[in-house]
């Protein structure tokens, strides 16, 4: 009897009541991520209504989140414009270039930073903090890029970014949660240091190294001010600066008396077209972002537990 009572509370557990207080917090929790999940989608849903609707729906602003007039002729426009996709390629070589070498030498800087018998390690750590916050601004990383004479050059938009001091934090407390033991045994077994990063630590480093190639992906990709300072070619341009360099100021061409170039404007969707554009951009993130998103949470929270 008293075993069928167990077998029952097992199988009907006791549900435990909310108070008044935890149920105010609960509903705080859920409004609050309802607003900032609106203000994440809302705007993307509106690209996305404006590159299928008619561009004088568009410009009369009676587009919201549903299309006005519905058409894909901006996505033909689109396919058919060869400088998209050189910008594509371009941006996929810098993006996949880039986070090559981001996560390669967060993982070099990270890896003795983690050991604290590495003498002089608080005075790296420090060092890396100090320039996190004082770096040396746009005009001197400029110069500097001129000097060695990558302007227009691949490395021109890799290079500058290369080592993140934030990922190096985060990599460098992940590896500092390791066992030691595992280190020590390799040593034993005769492995170089070489030897113990790339077969013991990167492998069961994942979660951080997917977590901030996730990071690295989408800086590269949205990235377009470092197109605009360091290239002066538009065929090196990358996708975002290419989209960006398209923009027309409407307001600024009735300053200027220049109606017909409004009337261009609108009659070419010039709006419409960048929606359209703007929406096969953020495709590849959109298809990056759920291979990588299983790793992202415990990477994160592991990463930023001090060692």
């Amino acid at each position: 009897m008293v075993m069928k009572k167990n077998i029952d509370a097992m199988n009907h557990p006791t549900k435990v009541k909310e108070s008044i207080g935890e149920r105010i917090y609960t509903i705080v929790v859920y409004l609050l991520l309802i607003l900032i999940s609106a203000t994440i989608i809302l705007p993307l849903l509106h690209i996305i209504s404006g590159s299928f609707s008619d561009p004088m729906q568009l410009l009369t602003g009676k587009v919201s989140f549903w299309p006005k007039g519905f058409t894909t002729s901006m996505y033909e426009k689109v396919l058919k414009d060869a400088s998209i996709w050189t910008g594509y390629l371009n941006t996929i070589l810098y993006t996949v270039l880039g986070t090559l070498i981001s996560v390669t030498l967060t993982a070099c800087a990270a890896y003795p930073l983690s050991r604290k018998d590495l003498f002089g390690r608080n005075i790296f750590i420090s060092l890396f903090i100090f320039t996190m916050f004082f770096n040396g601004g746009m005009i001197p990383t400029f110069l500097l890029v001129k000097s060695y004479g990558l302007l227009n050059t691949v490395w021109a938009l890799v290079l500058p970014g290369a080592v993140p001091i934030f990922n190096v934090i985060l990599v460098m407390n992940f590896f500092a949660a390791v066992p030691k033991e595992l280190e020590e045994a390799a040593f034993i077994d005769g492995a170089n240091p070489l030897q113990v990063l790339t077969k013991i630590f990167i492998p069961i480093s994942k979660p951080v190294l997917a977590t901030v190639s996730l990071f690295s992906i989408v800086g590269s990709w949205n990235d377009f001010y470092s197109g605009l300072i360091y290239m002066s070619k538009a065929a090196y341009y990358p996708l975002m600066t290419y989209i960006q360099s398209l923009q027309i100021n409407v307001e600024d061409l009735i300053k200027q008396g220049n109606l017909s170039a409004v009337v261009d404007s609108a009659s070419l969707g010039n709006t419409n077209l960048n929606a359209a554009k703007i929406v096969i951009a953020v495709i590849p993130l959109l298809l990056i972002y759920p291979l990588l998103q299983r790793y992202f949470v415990s990477g994160i929270v592991v990463g930023s537990v001090k060692g």
